[in-house]
């Protein structure tokens, strides 16, 4: 990879403009990528209230949510320090706190660390040892195996790499039942198809980026047609396993019919980008993150249904 030089490119603690506590704050905040961990936390609670088959305690609600948010914030944490390097090379990325100088990377990594024990001990204690081992197994995972093994070495990166993100639905459920089931299983399973498909409309709007920095992305080594089949192969199977839920009698009424409904547009708009992409329209027409704004909206509505359906049955 290109050497990146490390000093700060704006401001520091020593320079005559230092930064104030408050920016401190915000940037160790912007570590943790909490726009990120809000989806994490979509995917959590719902499940609690399934596994519940009620309102689950709220206080093993907020403890949950607080662990996770820790956990998940201290996996981002070291994704960032490991990628700094090619975050100062990536105009989506060119603001993080260890490219600007802000936070220095020794700070970043003891950040990181400290996260991921005391997350783990918080959900030990407060939650269940199921539940913090899983949340720790999701960060090493994300770390070890996506950030510092996948992302830079295969195309495949983001379709095994997204198993961390599917692991809030697994903590969620072990949280209420001390256990993992079938339909924690088969929505982590929605997750791991879900995931593919969100990211790979987003690769396709900044793949330069990627390219710019030698990450292999599928859209940055292959066209748009071929990402855009892919993706409507990992649509279809999602929805199909999404639906699983119904017949093996996890679910009332309530949840196919939102699952029927959101997966429907959701293939509509997979097939509206493949057949953009085979007729070869690029740029701004090709709309790919149509798609990518959908995603959220799609996995939200359907974790909402999973919380809504219990008391509809």
């Amino acid at each position: 990879m290109t050497a990146v030089d490390s000093r700060p490119v704006a401001g520091s603690a020593s320079g005559s403009d230092p930064w104030s506590a408050g920016d401190r704050v915000k940037a160790f905040v912007a570590l943790t990528k909490p726009r990120i961990i809000e989806l994490l936390l979509i995917t959590t609670v719902p499940v609690m209230f399934l596994a519940a088959g009620d309102v689950p305690d709220l206080w093993l609600v907020l403890a949950t949510c607080v662990g996770g948010y820790l956990s998940a914030g201290g996996a981002n944490a070291l994704n960032m320090w490991f990628d700094r390097d090619i975050d100062a090379l990536m105009e989506r990325t060119r603001n993080r706190p260890l490219v600007t100088g802000i936070v220095s990377p020794g700070e970043c990594l003891t950040f990181g660390l400290v996260l991921a024990v005391v997350s783990t001990a918080w959900l030990g204690v407060t939650v269940n040892w199921v539940s913090a081992w899983l949340a720790l197994g999701a960060l090493l995972f994300y770390v070890l195996v996506y950030t510092m093994l996948l992302k830079r070495r295969t195309r495949q990166n983001i379709v095994w790499g997204g198993i961390a993100g599917c692991m809030p639905v697994l903590i969620g459920w072990s949280s209420v039942t001390g256990e993992v089931s079938w339909a924690a299983v088969i929505l982590f399973l929605v997750m791991f198809f879900w995931t593919p498909p969100h990211y790979w409309p987003l690769s396709m709007k900044v793949k330069d980026d990627y390219a710019r920095v030698g990450v292999p992305m599928l859209p940055v080594v292959a066209g748009n047609r071929a990402v855009a089949r892919q993706i409507v192969v990992y649509s279809w199977v999602m929805v199909a396993v999404s639906l699983l839920l119904w017949p093996l009698g996890y679910t009332g009424w309530f949840y196919p019919v939102v699952a029927v409904l959101a997966g429907g547009w959701w293939l509509w708009e997979a097939h509206a980008l493949h057949a953009r992409a085979r007729a070869g329209v690029t740029g701004a027409k090709l709309k790919e993150m149509r798609l990518f704004h959908w995603s959220i909206t799609y996995v939200s509505l359907l974790f909402l249904a999973v919380a809504i359906d219990p008391f509809l049955r």
